[in-house]
């Protein structure tokens, strides 16, 4: 599985997607301008001691991304969106593509992929989520339809046991 995250703009969320990348074991892919550096402290802070063990992979344009991964099947999460995240059977090793924060991903990316736009079902006149509760949400769902692939279902408590 792989997020794309085009023109991430806040260390916090880019860190914090990459916590959850090292704990689903998917790649995550960069696209400049980032609106931070990769060494940025709140990057490390929000991403904790997992950062070393992130598979990312950074790109100076959308192009370049096309480029470096012809034939990528990508899902691209956006509020204009007319199908709803839960409505498409995502590959194992599909991209889900996320704007910047502040604007999305641009219209003119949009309307050539119309048919693999998906949007997060939200109420009222609510802009848009948190990037980083975006990815988790569009993410897990896309784990789920692959059944976890290779994933940890169960855990141990730390004192006690579960019955059995």
């Amino acid at each position: 599985m792989n997020v794309v995250l085009l023109e991430p703009e806040m260390p916090a969320n880019t860190g914090n997607i990459g916590r959850t990348c090292v704990a689903t074991h998917t790649r995550l892919h960069l696209i400049e301008p980032l609106g931070f550096k990769l060494n940025e402290k709140m990057l490390k802070r929000a991403g904790l001691d997992y950062w070393d063990k992130l598979d990312v992979t950074v790109y100076c344009d959308f192009q370049d991304f096309l480029e470096r991964n012809p034939g990528a099947r990508i899902y691209m999460a956006t509020t204009k969106a007319r199908k709803v995240y839960t409505e498409v059977s995502y590959e194992p090793d599909c991209y889900l593509m996320f704007g910047k924060e502040s604007a999305g991903i641009p219209e003119e990316i949009l309307v050539r992929h119309q048919e693999d736009c998906v949007r997060i079902p939200m109420w009222g006149e609510i802009r848009s989520l948190n990037l980083s509760n975006s990815v988790a949400i569009v993410l897990y769902e896309a784990l789920r339809q692959n059944g976890f692939s290779q994933m940890q279902m169960q855990g141990d408590l730390h004192r006690l046991r579960w019955n059995v």
